[in-house]
């Protein structure tokens, strides 16, 4: 793992976040309590990703990075007391989205820039477009959610289609770029500590 010191910190009650050494957190980036970070995740500029809100029990619930989750630049993840964040492997939280928990975000997920996920489950697949809002919901695999759609509840989630071949495409694609784009800086960063 390749940060600065003071972005990574406790909480209040003590819980470190876990970050695996292959995960690339950029120095501006703040983790802070009981958030645990897979393999090769990348998170990039400023993002927020805040574990520190205990639940009745006292206790701190975790936020879950899974393996090459790509969380983009001015993401915000945080919970209410007590609930836990799940962010399924190879999943994209793009540049300004908000997820708040409870929450959990399947595999291989996309949240385009400036959304909000709030109080919601969303199953493998799901697109969400841009500036859209997704909250007291499940939204099924693979479901395609447009920008600007507000989804309250079961009810605003049925007349929407399923993610295109084209669309699958996309978030690959990002995936993969960030994916480069993450090994770059690695390289970049060793060879300034080496030298």
């Amino acid at each position: 793992m390749i940060s600065a010191c003071n972005n990574i910190r406790p909480n209040l009650v003590g819980d470190y976040p876990e970050i695996d050494p292959t995960a690339l957190i950029d120095p501006s980036a703040q983790i802070i309590g009981n958030v645990k970070v897979g393999k090769n995740v990348f998170v990039a500029p400023l993002a927020v990703i805040r574990s520190d809100e205990p639940g009745p029990d006292g206790k701190v619930s975790p936020i879950i990075l899974g393996e090459e989750c790509n969380i983009q630049d001015g993401v915000i993840i945080h919970s209410h007391g007590g609930d836990i964040v799940s962010i399924g492997e190879r999943s994209t939280v793009a540049h300004g989205a908000a997820i708040h928990g409870p929450c959990e975000v399947g595999i291989g997920c996309f949240i385009a820039m400036r959304s909000t996920v709030y109080s919601a489950s969303l199953e493998a697949g799901v697109w969400v477009g841009m500036n859209a809002t997704i909250m007291k919901t499940t939204l099924e695999a693979y479901t395609y959610v447009p920008a600007g759609a507000v989804i309250r509840s079961n009810r605003d989630a049925l007349d929407l289609r399923l993610v295109s071949e084209k669309e699958k495409t996309y978030m690959d694609n990002v995936l993969l770029a960030t994916n480069r784009l993450r090994e770059d800086y690695r390289r970049m960063l060793t060879a300034r500590s080496a030298g």
